[in-house]
């Protein structure tokens, strides 16, 4: 079976580098929120840490994820340990439940890298290790160099990005998908399959996208959200139970829409 990760998350990516999101964090913890999902170039791994210490939740109940080797973050190989410390330093935390490789580009070859994350597991800096944005062949050129289990591997997907070859390599492979950028930033809120849906279940097209997402095997979601008003309404998609005509509707949207396609990505 999968790691114990929470079907639904906090992610916490902004364009803006260095939003503050300490009270973003603690609020949507003391509202049930167990996960929240950072990475290094987001440039705010310090308030997110200042947000878990000062809600009402305890460490050791929040999943704590985040991510380092960027394209140009860090610039050498032999500086991935000192990133990997960097993120736990601004955390504030000795040890992440998940770690992922951000991007397989910029410095990443799997032989330089990886064996990092393999020591950082070992050494109890990770719990778990997790990829990002790879492909189907990367992922398999991962594993076989890999030491620690492969727990998650994070992508974009959403109505528009159903990623079904890796949601079927999750399944085969027994880890999770997680799934960030789950709204298209909005795209999918005007698909007349998801409006349907939503009047059906009397629930929003976020809820309605969400809902969706939480009901494949395999795939867990992390949507942003800063208003404790969205943070509780995403909340509640967890209370959607679609039916098999609700999601085979939704699968029938056809599309090939990213919100994040940089050149630098291994499918371009």
């Amino acid at each position: 079976m999968p790691i114990d990760l929470p079907r639904l998350g906090l992610g916490t990516y902004s364009s803006d580098e260095g939003d503050d999101w300490a009270d973003t964090v603690s609020t949507a913890l003391d509202t049930g929120y167990r996960a929240v999902d950072t990475a290094q170039v987001y440039g705010n791994e310090e308030s997110v840490g200042e947000g878990i210490r000062s809600s009402s939740v305890d460490r050791d109940d929040v999943f704590l994820a985040t991510k380092t080797v960027h394209v140009d973050v860090p610039p050498e190989p032999e500086e991935v340990p000192e990133a990997i410390d960097g993120c736990l330093d601004r955390l504030g935390v000795d040890a992440v439940d998940l770690l992922y490789v951000h991007w397989p580009s910029g410095i990443y070859d799997h032989e330089d890298v990886l064996p990092a994350f393999d020591e950082a597991y070992e050494a109890g800096k990770a719990h778990n290790i997790g990829l990002s944005n790879f492909t189907p062949e990367l992922l398999d050129e991962a594993r076989e160099v890999l030491d620690a289990p492969l727990a998650a591997h994070q992508v974009e997907m959403h109505p528009l990005c159903q990623q079904e070859e890796l949601v079927a390599y999750a399944q085969e492979h027994d880890h999770w998908l997680v799934a960030y950028s789950p709204l298209a930033r909005g795209e999918v809120f005007d698909l007349p399959e998801i409006e349907e849906v939503a009047e059906k279940h009397d629930a929003t097209p976020a809820q309605t996208t969400i809902a969706w997402l939480l009901a494949k095997e395999n795939v867990a979601v992390i949507p942003k959200a800063s208003s404790e008003d969205h943070l509780r309404d995403n909340l509640a998609a967890r209370d959607i139970e679609l039916d098999d005509e609700d999601i085979d509707l939704i699968d029938s949207v056809e599309g090939d829409y990213r919100v994040v396609d940089p050149d630098h990505a291994p499918w371009n």
